[in-house]
């Protein structure tokens, strides 16, 4: 591996899927701005997810709606044809 191209501050953090609640817990260098006590009693930083292998459709075998702040509506209105 070539030297000093990796990032120094990996740290444990918790990833949160906002869909469903699925939390992990795993080393990154991700910024983060709140924190979460994990299952071990433990603080860590949380880092929130729009969709995880938890609620993604390939990983669970089913489909599963997710509209996260009305995207379909924005995408329908940002390309709509102009009357």
């Amino acid at each position: 591996m070539k030297k000093e191209i990796h990032p120094d501050n990996y740290r444990l953090v918790v990833f949160k899927d906002m869909s469903n609640g699925y939390e992990f817990l795993t080393r990154s260098c991700v910024e983060t701005k709140d924190n979460t006590k994990w299952e071990d009693g433990n603080e860590y930083p949380l880092y929130k997810l729009e969709i995880s292998s938890a609620s993604h459709p390939f990983y669970t075998g089913k489909m599963q709606f997710v509209d996260t702040a009305g995207r379909i509506d924005k995408f329908n209105k940002r390309y709509s044809k102009k009357k």
